[in-house]
């Protein structure tokens, strides 16, 4: 079975090609991360304008690495939120025309799950059920995964996300968008104990994470001041510690009142070196083992779209004929 998986929740254009035997075809993710870089943030109009200027050249692109042409197609998977809505309604309304003029079903899917699956696409997937540390952007939350569909929520972030953590204390430094990746990169040439940064909610009982009072704590350091590069660099490190750290509290917390010795790491802050290194040691002692899809995999991408429409395909779901998107939509 061929499942196209198309995504543009964001500021990324990808389009996959996933085979049911083969595995993962092709996958291209187009970012419009210089775009965007000039305005310092997303611009949702542009995102939306190149989203259908780009989505087309990949589609073919896609099919030609994949040696495959459209009659082959099964089924098309595509992002159904949440996300901006006009750059979500790109990727729905080809992926429902597209599905329409082949006469084959198509499937919209929670780009939350995407993330959440995209491990299994490795060579030694986890296998359910397991714990699961979800860390984009926008969002923090550990997840008790018992299959597909089967999703409960152990804790989340109760103010800003790990990732949005990392781009406002970037913007402070007066580092370049994208923020997180750009701190991330100051941080390995710093040390990470110049500063005694808070670790929100670590000494609080349950599962939640609060990332503000880190960005204020940030903000009151640098106010007023000028920084050599060297001083910049620890501040980026010892706050990059004190993310890691907290992260990697709460998810030994979580392993260890559920029992299970599998953590899943995914979503764009899963690429965070550090982070990888520091709960890779967490869990050696528990005998629990820490899961992490590709590199290229932990941003927005289409090819978790296209492996979780294949399932989702696989037990009969599909989507009608009306097109429908959703902004927010809880996992």
């Amino acid at each position: 079975m061929n499942v196209l998986g198309i995504e543009s929740s964001c500021d990324e254009t990808a389009v996959a090609l996933y085979n049911s035997e083969r595995g993962l075809l092709s996958h291209l993710v187009y970012t419009q991360v210089d775009m965007h870089r000039l305005y310092g943030g997303v611009v949702p109009e542009l995102a939306s304008r190149d989203h259908i200027q780009k989505v087309t050249p990949l589609l073919r692109q896609v099919l030609k690495d994949a040696k495959l042409d459209l009659a082959a197609l099964d089924g098309i998977a595509y992002t159904k939120g949440p996300g901006l809505i006009g750059a979500l309604l790109v990727g729905a309304l080809f992926a429902r025309a597209l599905a329409w003029a082949l006469n084959i079903p198509a499937i919209g899917i929670h780009h939350l799950e995407g993330h959440l699956l995209a491990p299994l696409l490795e060579e030694n997937p986890p296998t359910f059920p397991f714990v699961a540390l979800l860390v984009s952007g926008g969002h923090t939350q550990l997840m008790l995964v018992q299959e597909l569909g089967q999703y409960q929520l152990l804790g989340e972030s109760v103010d800003d996300a790990a990732g949005e953590a990392f781009d406002k204390t970037a913007r402070l430094l007066g580092l370049n968008y994208p923020g997180g990746p750009e701190l991330a990169k100051l941080a390995e040439t710093g040390n990470p104990n110049a500063f005694d940064f808070p670790r929100p909610m670590i000494n609080r009982p349950g599962l939640d994470f609060s990332f503000s009072g880190l960005k204020t704590a940030v903000a009151q350091q640098v106010a007023g001041k000028i920084f050599a590069a060297e001083q910049l660099a620890d501040i980026a490190s010892s706050v990059q510690q004190a993310i890691v750290d907290t992260l990697t509290i709460k998810c030994r917390r979580a392993l260890e009142q559920t029992g299970l010795k599998q953590l899943v790491v995914t979503g764009g802050v899963s690429a965070n070196r550090s982070l990888r290194q520091s709960l890779q040691k967490m869990t050696q002692p528990l005998g629990a083992t820490a899961y992490f899809p590709r590199f290229d995999l932990c941003t927005d991408n289409a090819a978790m779209i296209a492996f979780a429409g294949f399932h989702r395909l696989k037990m009969g779901q599909t989507e009608g004929l009306a097109v429908e998107v959703k902004a927010r939509w809880e996992l």
